[in-house]
């Protein structure tokens, strides 16, 4: 059976904030640069509505969609240490786990967040019996997630992060052991609890409780609007798949895309930092296909 799988770049377990104040790390990058309290929302790639279901399968496509779109990017508050692991960390679907094989796993690589460390799943894979987390870029992770965004005005923009630290990341393996049946993010969520505390509030959560409620609502809803900036588009829909250039009766425009072929393509226009227009299509999905939104 084919998985369904949504991924997003990795950030750094420090990159937010959380209940009872910054850890020394957080606060430092949050001071250099506010934006990396905006950075990273929750996000499904537009390709994932292409991926089709087995017949017998007991999750329906809808269901996937809704675990992952709800697990996507999500920060989670570690409750038991988190051990490095070169296979993804076993977890009953019970909320058991084994805590000496982790505990060995750690032993190896060392840990990839302690108690009380912030994570951020950075990728959703659903297989036949199982759901496999990747936590903040996984075992290969690399540069900080702060070192690939970049600030500044028109053309000219600057990288905002100077660290080279890999970045400790790891996977998990929520384990079922039988075909999935009906399930949402929150139930997942809840299966986690003895390792993962995800009724934190982080910095994204308290910036977006400052927006007006029209881009609070598009951003729950995962939607780029005209007059939104770049740090809400990137809130609601993460970073693009490519991003293209052109210039047009003057105007230096900017277009942010998502999703690829077959599949439904997002395109997001930028003039300067806002969006001016956003645009639906289809790709290689042939007759079937629905007919492409009109442009807004």
């Amino acid at each position: 059976m084919r998985g369904l799988t949504s991924a997003l770049p990795a950030p750094g377990p420090d990159a937010v904030d959380r209940p009872g104040g910054l850890s020394h790390r957080a606060a430092s990058i949050i001071s250099r640069a506010r934006i990396l309290k905006h950075a990273l929302a929750a996000a499904v790639a537009t390709a994932l509505l292409s991926t089709p279901a087995s017949a017998s399968d007991k999750l329906t496509f809808d269901e996937r969609v809704e675990v992952v779109r709800g697990l996507m990017a999500e920060f989670a508050t570690v409750k038991a240490p988190l051990p490095r692991s070169k296979k993804p960390l076993p977890f009953e679907s019970t909320g058991s786990y084994d805590k000496k094989h982790w505990e060995e796993a750690g032993k190896e690589l060392g840990p990839a967040a302690r108690v009380g460390d912030l994570i951020q799943i950075t990728k959703v894979t659903i297989e036949s019996d199982k759901i496999l987390l990747e936590i903040n870029g996984g075992i290969k992770g690399g540069r900080k997630w702060y070192d690939r965004l970049e600030v500044g005005m028109g053309n000219r923009t600057t990288p905002i992060g100077q660290s080279g630290t890999p970045l400790a990341g790891t996977a998990i393996a929520l384990l079922f052991h039988k075909p999935l049946e009906g399930m949402k993010a929150s139930s997942i969520k809840k299966m986690l609890a003895p390792v993962l505390d995800f009724e934190k509030r982080s910095a994204t959560e308290l910036y977006s409780e400052s927006l007006p409620p029209e881009i609070q609502k598009a951003i729950k809803e995962k939607r780029a609007e005209v007059g939104m900036n770049r740090e809400q588009v990137l809130l609601a829909l993460g970073h693009p798949v490519r991003k293209t250039r052109e210039t047009k009766e003057g105007a230096e425009l900017e277009d942010w895309i998502y999703g690829q072929a077959p599949g439904r393509i997002l395109f997001v226009v930028f003039e300067g930092n806002k969006v001016v227009k956003t645009k639906e299509s289809y790709a290689g999905l042939g007759a079937e296909a629905a007919a492409p939104l009109p442009p807004k």
